[in-house]
Protein backbone atom coordinates (compact mmCIF):
# COMPACT_ATOMS: atom_id res chain seq x y z
CA UNK A 1 0.00 0.00 0.00
CA UNK A 2 1.35 3.44 -0.88
CA UNK A 3 2.38 5.79 1.95
CA UNK A 4 -0.28 8.37 1.03
CA UNK A 5 -3.00 5.73 1.00
CA UNK A 6 -1.88 4.46 4.45
CA UNK A 7 -2.20 7.97 5.86
CA UNK A 8 -5.69 8.32 4.39
CA UNK A 9 -6.79 4.99 5.90
CA UNK A 10 -5.39 6.06 9.28
CA UNK A 11 -7.36 9.31 9.14
CA UNK A 12 -10.59 7.45 8.39
CA UNK A 13 -9.92 5.01 11.25
CA UNK A 14 -9.44 7.88 13.71
CA UNK A 15 -12.63 9.55 12.48
CA UNK A 16 -14.55 6.28 12.89
CA UNK A 17 -13.28 5.79 16.44
CA UNK A 18 -14.24 9.36 17.34
CA UNK A 19 -17.79 8.85 16.09
CA UNK A 20 -18.05 5.57 18.02
CA UNK A 21 -17.00 7.21 21.28
CA UNK A 22 -19.43 10.12 21.00
CA UNK A 23 -22.25 7.82 19.85
CA UNK A 24 -22.14 5.83 23.10
CA UNK A 25 -25.14 5.93 25.47
CA UNK A 26 -27.65 6.14 22.69
CA UNK A 27 -27.00 8.99 20.26
CA UNK A 28 -24.78 11.05 18.00
CA UNK A 29 -22.66 14.11 18.48
CA UNK A 30 -23.97 17.56 17.67
CA UNK A 31 -22.20 19.79 15.17
CA UNK A 32 -19.79 21.04 17.82
CA UNK A 33 -19.11 17.59 19.26
CA UNK A 34 -20.33 18.60 22.72
CA UNK A 35 -23.30 16.29 23.16
CA UNK A 36 -24.06 15.37 26.78
CA UNK A 37 -24.79 11.68 27.18
CA UNK A 38 -27.67 10.86 29.53
CA UNK A 39 -28.78 7.39 30.57
CA UNK A 40 -32.34 7.02 31.92
CA UNK A 41 -33.18 3.88 33.86
CA UNK A 42 -36.81 3.39 34.87
CA UNK A 43 -37.94 0.67 37.27
CA UNK A 44 -40.75 -0.53 34.99
CA UNK A 45 -43.36 0.66 32.54
CA UNK A 46 -46.13 2.27 34.57
CA UNK A 47 -48.31 5.36 33.99
CA UNK A 48 -46.86 7.41 36.88
CA UNK A 49 -43.27 6.49 36.06
CA UNK A 50 -43.86 7.12 32.36
CA UNK A 51 -45.27 10.56 33.17
CA UNK A 52 -42.14 11.35 35.17
CA UNK A 53 -39.84 10.27 32.33
CA UNK A 54 -41.76 12.22 29.71
CA UNK A 55 -41.81 15.31 31.93
CA UNK A 56 -38.06 15.03 32.53
CA UNK A 57 -37.43 15.06 28.80
CA UNK A 58 -39.83 18.01 28.36
CA UNK A 59 -38.16 19.86 31.23
CA UNK A 60 -34.71 19.36 29.75
CA UNK A 61 -35.94 20.74 26.44
CA UNK A 62 -37.37 23.78 28.23
CA UNK A 63 -33.93 24.27 29.80
CA UNK A 64 -32.33 24.20 26.36
CA UNK A 65 -31.25 20.55 26.22
CA UNK A 66 -32.95 18.62 23.44
CA UNK A 67 -32.43 14.96 22.64
CA UNK A 68 -30.67 14.58 19.30
CA UNK A 69 -29.32 18.12 19.35
CA UNK A 70 -27.08 18.85 22.31
CA UNK A 71 -27.90 15.80 24.44
CA UNK A 72 -28.43 12.12 23.67
CA UNK A 73 -30.78 10.06 25.82
CA UNK A 74 -30.53 6.29 26.23
CA UNK A 75 -33.75 5.13 27.92
CA UNK A 76 -33.86 1.64 29.39
CA UNK A 77 -36.68 -0.24 31.16
CA UNK A 78 -35.49 -2.09 34.26
CA UNK A 79 -38.38 -4.61 34.07
CA UNK A 80 -38.69 -4.47 37.88
CA UNK A 81 -35.63 -6.76 38.05
CA UNK A 82 -32.55 -5.72 40.02
CA UNK A 83 -30.17 -7.88 37.95
CA UNK A 84 -31.49 -6.30 34.74
CA UNK A 85 -31.10 -2.82 36.21
CA UNK A 86 -27.53 -3.49 37.32
CA UNK A 87 -26.67 -4.64 33.78
CA UNK A 88 -28.24 -1.50 32.34
CA UNK A 89 -26.20 0.75 34.62
CA UNK A 90 -23.04 -1.19 33.81
CA UNK A 91 -23.71 -0.36 30.17
CA UNK A 92 -24.17 3.31 31.04
CA UNK A 93 -20.86 3.29 32.91
CA UNK A 94 -19.03 1.51 30.08
CA UNK A 95 -20.45 4.01 27.62
CA UNK A 96 -19.24 6.89 29.82
CA UNK A 97 -22.59 8.58 30.27
CA UNK A 98 -22.28 12.05 31.76
CA UNK A 99 -25.42 11.78 33.90
CA UNK A 100 -27.66 8.90 34.97
CA UNK A 101 -31.33 9.56 35.72
CA UNK A 102 -32.91 6.86 37.88
CA UNK A 103 -36.71 6.71 38.17
CA UNK A 104 -37.93 5.01 41.38
CA UNK A 105 -35.95 3.76 44.36
CA UNK A 106 -34.69 0.35 43.14
CA UNK A 107 -33.40 1.97 39.94
CA UNK A 108 -31.49 4.55 41.98
CA UNK A 109 -30.07 1.85 44.24
CA UNK A 110 -28.93 -0.12 41.21
CA UNK A 111 -27.25 2.96 39.76
CA UNK A 112 -25.41 3.80 42.97
CA UNK A 113 -24.20 0.20 43.32
CA UNK A 114 -22.38 0.50 39.98
CA UNK A 115 -20.85 3.97 40.07
CA UNK A 116 -19.68 6.47 42.65
CA UNK A 117 -18.38 8.87 40.02
CA UNK A 118 -21.09 9.53 37.43
CA UNK A 119 -23.71 11.97 38.78
CA UNK A 120 -27.00 10.22 39.52
CA UNK A 121 -30.23 12.22 39.68
CA UNK A 122 -33.13 10.17 41.01
CA UNK A 123 -36.86 10.80 40.62
CA UNK A 124 -39.75 9.62 42.80
CA UNK A 125 -37.74 8.22 45.69
CA UNK A 126 -39.95 8.48 48.75
CA UNK A 127 -37.28 8.19 51.45
CA UNK A 128 -33.77 8.51 49.97
CA UNK A 129 -32.11 8.47 53.40
CA UNK A 130 -33.76 5.22 54.48
CA UNK A 131 -33.01 3.74 51.05
CA UNK A 132 -29.29 4.40 51.60
CA UNK A 133 -28.95 6.83 48.71
CA UNK A 134 -28.02 10.05 50.53
CA UNK A 135 -26.59 11.08 53.90
CA UNK A 136 -29.35 13.62 54.42
CA UNK A 137 -31.93 15.51 52.39
CA UNK A 138 -30.09 18.80 52.94
CA UNK A 139 -26.58 17.49 52.14
CA UNK A 140 -26.68 14.29 50.06
CA UNK A 141 -22.91 13.92 50.35
CA UNK A 142 -21.98 11.82 47.31
CA UNK A 143 -22.73 11.59 43.59
CA UNK A 144 -26.50 11.25 44.12
CA UNK A 145 -29.42 13.61 44.62
CA UNK A 146 -32.88 14.09 43.15
CA UNK A 147 -36.59 14.49 43.89
CA UNK A 148 -38.75 12.84 46.54
CA UNK A 149 -42.41 11.93 46.09
CA UNK A 150 -43.01 11.47 49.81
CA UNK A 151 -46.58 11.88 50.99
CA UNK A 152 -47.13 10.91 54.62
CA UNK A 153 -49.62 8.25 55.59
CA UNK A 154 -51.02 10.75 58.09
CA UNK A 155 -52.09 13.16 55.33
CA UNK A 156 -53.95 10.44 53.45
CA UNK A 157 -55.54 8.98 56.57
CA UNK A 158 -56.76 12.45 57.52
CA UNK A 159 -58.41 12.61 54.08
CA UNK A 160 -59.90 9.16 54.73
CA UNK A 161 -61.40 10.47 57.98
CA UNK A 162 -63.23 13.14 56.02
CA UNK A 163 -64.63 10.63 53.50
CA UNK A 164 -65.20 7.53 55.67
CA UNK A 165 -64.89 8.79 59.26
CA UNK A 166 -65.95 5.67 61.19
CA UNK A 167 -63.04 3.33 60.44
CA UNK A 168 -61.18 1.61 63.28
CA UNK A 169 -58.96 -0.85 61.43
CA UNK A 170 -56.59 -0.09 58.55
CA UNK A 171 -55.26 -2.70 56.17
CA UNK A 172 -51.70 -2.07 54.94
CA UNK A 173 -51.11 -3.51 51.47
CA UNK A 174 -47.51 -3.12 50.30
CA UNK A 175 -44.42 -4.82 48.89
CA UNK A 176 -41.92 -6.12 51.42
CA UNK A 177 -39.18 -5.65 48.82
CA UNK A 178 -39.55 -1.88 48.45
CA UNK A 179 -37.63 0.08 51.10
CA UNK A 180 -39.79 3.16 50.69
CA UNK A 181 -42.96 1.23 51.40
CA UNK A 182 -41.58 -0.13 54.66
CA UNK A 183 -40.73 3.35 55.93
CA UNK A 184 -44.19 4.71 55.04
CA UNK A 185 -45.92 1.76 56.72
CA UNK A 186 -43.86 2.51 59.84
CA UNK A 187 -45.34 6.02 59.73
CA UNK A 188 -48.83 4.54 59.33
CA UNK A 189 -48.33 2.48 62.49
CA UNK A 190 -47.27 5.57 64.42
CA UNK A 191 -50.36 7.40 63.22
CA UNK A 192 -52.58 4.45 64.20
CA UNK A 193 -51.07 4.25 67.67
CA UNK A 194 -51.67 7.96 68.24
CA UNK A 195 -55.30 7.68 67.10
CA UNK A 196 -56.30 4.41 68.77
CA UNK A 197 -56.51 2.55 65.45
CA UNK A 198 -55.37 -0.94 64.49
CA UNK A 199 -53.17 -1.79 61.49
CA UNK A 200 -53.38 -5.20 59.81
CA UNK A 201 -50.51 -5.84 57.40
CA UNK A 202 -50.47 -7.86 54.20
CA UNK A 203 -47.15 -7.72 52.37
CA UNK A 204 -46.37 -9.10 48.92
CA UNK A 205 -43.20 -9.84 46.98
CA UNK A 206 -44.58 -9.62 43.43
CA UNK A 207 -47.70 -8.60 41.52
CA UNK A 208 -49.10 -12.13 41.36
CA UNK A 209 -49.57 -12.08 45.15
CA UNK A 210 -51.58 -8.84 45.30
CA UNK A 211 -55.02 -10.39 44.79
CA UNK A 212 -54.51 -12.95 47.53
CA UNK A 213 -53.14 -10.28 49.89
CA UNK A 214 -56.18 -8.11 49.17
CA UNK A 215 -58.52 -11.04 49.89
CA UNK A 216 -56.76 -11.58 53.22
CA UNK A 217 -57.44 -7.98 54.24
CA UNK A 218 -60.95 -7.57 52.81
CA UNK A 219 -62.84 -9.24 55.67
CA UNK A 220 -60.54 -8.02 58.45
CA UNK A 221 -60.41 -4.22 58.08
CA UNK A 222 -62.59 -1.16 57.57
CA UNK A 223 -60.32 0.58 55.05
CA UNK A 224 -57.11 -0.31 53.21
CA UNK A 225 -54.08 1.90 52.60
CA UNK A 226 -51.23 1.42 50.15
CA UNK A 227 -48.14 3.65 49.89
CA UNK A 228 -46.46 4.66 46.63
CA UNK A 229 -45.63 1.05 45.90
CA UNK A 230 -44.76 0.03 42.35
CA UNK A 231 -45.69 -3.62 42.88
CA UNK A 232 -49.20 -2.81 44.13
CA UNK A 233 -49.60 -0.05 41.54
CA UNK A 234 -48.97 -2.59 38.78
CA UNK A 235 -51.78 -4.82 40.07
CA UNK A 236 -54.44 -2.26 40.90
CA UNK A 237 -57.12 -4.02 38.88
CA UNK A 238 -56.81 -7.16 41.02
CA UNK A 239 -56.82 -5.21 44.29
CA UNK A 240 -59.73 -2.92 43.45
CA UNK A 241 -61.89 -5.80 42.24
CA UNK A 242 -61.48 -7.47 45.62
CA UNK A 243 -62.03 -4.34 47.73
CA UNK A 244 -64.97 -3.00 45.74
CA UNK A 245 -66.71 -6.38 45.93
CA UNK A 246 -66.16 -6.44 49.69
CA UNK A 247 -67.24 -2.81 50.14
CA UNK A 248 -63.86 -1.75 51.55
CA UNK A 249 -62.52 1.73 50.65
CA UNK A 250 -58.99 1.56 49.21
CA UNK A 251 -56.90 4.67 49.86
CA UNK A 252 -53.71 4.94 47.84
CA UNK A 253 -50.78 7.32 47.45
CA UNK A 254 -50.50 8.23 43.76
CA UNK A 255 -52.83 9.85 41.27
CA UNK A 256 -52.40 6.99 38.80
CA UNK A 257 -53.50 4.52 41.49
CA UNK A 258 -56.72 6.51 41.92
CA UNK A 259 -57.19 6.57 38.16
CA UNK A 260 -56.75 2.78 38.21
CA UNK A 261 -59.54 2.31 40.77
CA UNK A 262 -58.35 3.46 44.19
CA UNK A 263 -60.89 5.59 46.03
CA UNK A 264 -58.83 8.68 46.84
CA UNK A 265 -55.45 10.14 47.70
CA UNK A 266 -53.74 13.36 48.63
CA UNK A 267 -50.69 13.43 46.44
CA UNK A 268 -48.23 15.17 44.17
CA UNK A 269 -48.31 16.06 40.51
CA UNK A 270 -45.81 13.78 38.76
CA UNK A 271 -45.50 16.19 35.86
CA UNK A 272 -44.21 18.81 38.28
CA UNK A 273 -41.87 16.27 39.87
CA UNK A 274 -40.48 15.32 36.45
CA UNK A 275 -39.83 18.95 35.55
CA UNK A 276 -38.08 19.57 38.89
CA UNK A 277 -35.93 16.50 38.28
CA UNK A 278 -35.01 17.87 34.85
CA UNK A 279 -33.93 21.19 36.36
CA UNK A 280 -31.60 19.31 38.71
CA UNK A 281 -30.11 17.43 35.76
CA UNK A 282 -29.58 20.76 34.01
CA UNK A 283 -27.78 22.07 37.08
CA UNK A 284 -25.42 19.09 37.01
CA UNK A 285 -24.81 19.45 33.26
CA UNK A 286 -23.83 23.04 33.90
CA UNK A 287 -21.36 22.17 36.64
CA UNK A 288 -23.44 21.55 39.76
CA UNK A 289 -22.22 19.08 42.39
CA UNK A 290 -24.87 16.50 43.44
CA UNK A 291 -23.25 16.17 46.87
CA UNK A 292 -24.21 19.77 47.65
CA UNK A 293 -27.64 19.81 45.96
CA UNK A 294 -30.46 19.22 48.50
CA UNK A 295 -33.08 16.62 47.67
CA UNK A 296 -36.25 18.37 46.50
CA UNK A 297 -39.59 17.48 48.11
CA UNK A 298 -42.77 18.49 46.34
CA UNK A 299 -44.98 21.08 48.05
CA UNK A 300 -47.70 21.25 45.39
CA UNK A 301 -50.27 18.71 46.62
CA UNK A 302 -53.70 17.86 45.24
CA UNK A 303 -56.66 15.67 46.18
CA UNK A 304 -57.55 12.93 43.69
CA UNK A 305 -60.88 11.05 43.80
CA UNK A 306 -62.33 8.25 41.68
CA UNK A 307 -66.09 8.84 41.53
CA UNK A 308 -66.83 5.49 39.88
CA UNK A 309 -65.18 3.72 42.80
CA UNK A 310 -67.12 5.88 45.26
CA UNK A 311 -70.34 4.93 43.50
CA UNK A 312 -69.45 1.22 43.58
CA UNK A 313 -68.88 1.52 47.34
CA UNK A 314 -72.02 3.64 47.93
CA UNK A 315 -69.86 6.40 49.36
CA UNK A 316 -70.79 10.04 48.98
CA UNK A 317 -67.71 12.22 48.65
CA UNK A 318 -68.15 15.45 50.67
CA UNK A 319 -68.89 18.42 48.43
CA UNK A 320 -65.99 20.50 49.71
CA UNK A 321 -63.55 17.72 48.77
CA UNK A 322 -65.03 17.29 45.30
CA UNK A 323 -64.82 21.04 44.69
CA UNK A 324 -61.05 21.04 45.16
CA UNK A 325 -60.28 17.55 43.83
CA UNK A 326 -59.09 16.21 40.53
CA UNK A 327 -61.81 13.72 39.66
CA UNK A 328 -61.12 10.46 37.85
CA UNK A 329 -63.41 7.74 36.64
CA UNK A 330 -62.14 4.20 36.27
CA UNK A 331 -62.81 4.35 32.54
CA UNK A 332 -60.30 7.15 32.03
Amino acid sequence: MKKGMKKLVAVFMIMALTVAVFSACGGETDEEGTTVKIGIIQLMEHPSLNTIRESIIEGLAEDGYTDGENITIDYQNGQNDMSVMKSIVQKFVANECDVIIAIATPAAQAALSETEEIPIIFAAVTDPVDAGLVDSLEAPGANVTGTSDEVSAEMIMDLAKQITPEFKTIGALYSSGEDNSASVIAGLKEYAAENDLEVVESAVTNTSEVKQAAQYLADKVDVVYSPIDNTVASAMASATDVFNSAGVPFYVSADSMVQDGGLATYGIDYTVLGKETAHMVTEVIEGGNPAAMPVKKMSDMSIYVNTDTAKALNIEIPADILESATVFTSAE
